[in-house]
């Protein structure tokens, strides 16, 4: 491969193949093609119904911390301030607190009180429904056609189950999409109007710095399309790529100042930034917090990832030339961050599949246009391509959108109504009592425990949610305000190390909740001065018996 065919900028990617035009009994006639959902429509569709009524509903509440984020939401809400200190545990009591997702807190809150946990499903069933149906058609639109969309999709979206749960990162994903939209039609087009759709990224980072910490994926997608352009024009060795390259290096350069300015716009300032590194960059909390952990292949949705990242170095070997520098440098990034930490997996996912898509639906339309090969396989392609286009032709038709809108008319007035159609209920969003101590909590609220109640972090946001302001927390899963020095005392008792009594004497603790199966608890039911309250398979509820 010619080191300037790699570096020049690639021609426009293939269109669908014509086809003949629709006949006036076709979906376009009339009003069918307002009325026939497309396969976006159904997309949406399927997404928001399993999300809010059917089998990924109770995936959505399968992480706790959505408790406290509920709570603060609701204290933004009724106080009008931001809290600067933590109000949700007894140990932390009066340290600062970077609340840096106040607006995702503020907008939970306030469906919280609303409509209860049915409206927060319901609210992150329609982002994540939303997010992967622009993701489906910013592959149609990038080139790919429709099976290898359809495909893609599929494995995207089942990848990125690892984390479909009611919490701030599926904002994320969404910005995450939005920003590389704007990036890469900057990046293809010679339109000066496309060039300055990149001063809406500054806009975009004032939402997202209030809204999640992955605020920092825009800098970095930033920073792979300013050194791609950078390579572009130091590399390339035609005057005219090299220009262009050039004024997309100051634009991105100016963007990026910009964008940078936008981030400081947060009730922390510059010293969110780094508080955000200082979590990040901590060797102890990322080898001991779960999701930041490298993916275990052996399950579904890690597979649907590798298989993905085998796809992508297909696609790469059979498309090299038309790759270009930002998407190798995407894909690169995309693939490591996916292996590096589970929580990373949709993201990467996401990125792959739009960088891939366009390159495999090409690869398989020159299929086609080959002259060697058998007759029978070129038929086979040129019949599948014939195919394609027309289901692209219809899909581009098939705009009214009914199916999708009156999903959302729906399920928001069932919400509303709480979550009953007449006599029947279809939404009841709860905490699954097989994973999360509800029966034990049910008790502590009773017998009006105020005292502070010792939990596993990954509890601590549901305890939060059942008993603020009643009792407080000792510890819950914001590892970052907690830190290693206190996570180091957590990990000791939750082990049953020497040391845990004393640790739990300074703590202050009389009542205890645990797992069932912990080792902890049987620690405890062997020390006399601990008695057990409750047990009901899930969890254990203990009570210090004496001084």
């Amino acid at each position: 491969m010619d080191s300037k065919s790699s570096q020049a900028v690639p021609a426009p990617q293939k269109p669908a193949p014509a086809v003949p035009p629709t006949r006036a009994h076709g979906p376009s006639s009339g009003w069918s093609h307002f009325l026939i959902p497309s396969v976006t429509d159904l997309i949406f569709a399927v997404l928001l119904i399993s999300l809010t009524y059917g089998v990924l509903s109770r995936r959505l509440l399968g992480d706790a911390d959505i408790g406290w984020h509920i709570r603060n939401g609701q204290q933004i809400a009724s106080t009008y301030t931001l809290a600067r200190t933590d109000s949700f545990s007894s140990t932390m009591a009066g340290k600062p607190w970077y609340a840096w997702e106040w607006l995702y807190d503020w907008s939970m809150g306030l469906t919280h009180t609303r409509a209860g946990l049915n409206g927060v499903v319901l609210l992150t069933a329609l982002i994540i429904a939303f997010t992967f149906t622009l993701f489906f058609r910013m592959q149609l639109t990038r080139g790919a056609n429709l099976p290898i969309a359809v495909l893609l999709l599929l494995l995207a979206a089942s990848a990125s189950t690892i984390h479909f749960l009611a919490r701030p990162h599926v904002i994320s994903w969404l910005l995450t999409l939005i920003w590389f939209h704007l990036l890469d039609s900057a990046e293809t087009s010679t339109r000066l109007g496309e060039a300055r759709k990149l001063y809406w990224l500054p806009f975009l980072m004032l939402l997202w710095v209030n809204l999640h910490g992955g605020f920092i994926m825009g800098f970095v997608l930033l920073g792979i399309y300013l050194l791609a352009a950078a390579i572009e024009h130091v590399a390339n060795g035609d005057s005219e790529v090299r220009t262009s390259a050039g004024k997309r290096v100051k634009i991105l350069g100016s963007v990026g100042v910009l964008c940078l300015l936008a981030s400081l716009v947060n009730p922390y300032g510059y010293k969110l930034h780094f508080h955000v590194y200082s979590y990040l960059s901590n060797r102890f909390l990322m080898d001991h917090i779960e999701e930041f952990h490298s993916p275990n292949f052996h399950g579904v949705a890690e597979g649907c990832f590798a298989a993905l990242v085998l796809i992508a170095i297909f696609s790469v070997a059979v498309s090299m030339r038309r790759l270009r520098q930002s998407h190798l440098l995407l894909l690169m990034f995309a693939v490591y961050s996916g292996l590096y930490a589970s929580r990373n997996i949709p993201i990467a996912s996401i990125l792959i599949t739009l960088v891939i898509a366009p390159l495999l639906s090409s690869w398989f339309d020159d299929l086609a246009d080959r002259p060697e090969g058998s007759t029978g396989l070129r038929r086979l392609t040129s019949g599948l391509r014939s195919f394609t286009g027309r289901m692209c032709q219809m899909e581009s038709m098939l705009r009214g959108h009914l199916v999708p809108s009156v999903v959302v008319v729906f399920s928001l007035w069932v919400c509303l109504h709480n979550g009953r159609l007449g006599s029947r209920e279809l939404m009841h969003a709860e905490f699954d009592a097989t994973r999360f101590p509800v029966r034990a909590v049910d008790l502590l609220t009773q017998r009006q425990v105020g005292e502070p109640v010792f939990s596993p972090d990954s509890w601590g946001g549901y305890l939060i949610y059942r008993m603020y302001p009643q009792a407080k927390v000792i510890v819950d899963d914001r590892h970052d305000f907690y830190g290693e020095s206190f996570l180091k005392d957590y990990l000791k008792v939750i082990h049953g190390q020497p040391g845990w009594d004393k640790i739990l004497d300074r703590w202050q603790v009389n009542w205890v909740v645990l797992p069932a199966d912990l080792a902890l608890s049987s620690t405890l039911k062997e020390v006399p001065r601990w008695k057990i309250l409750h047990d009901d398979g899930v969890a254990i509820v203990f009570q210090r018996a004496g001084p």
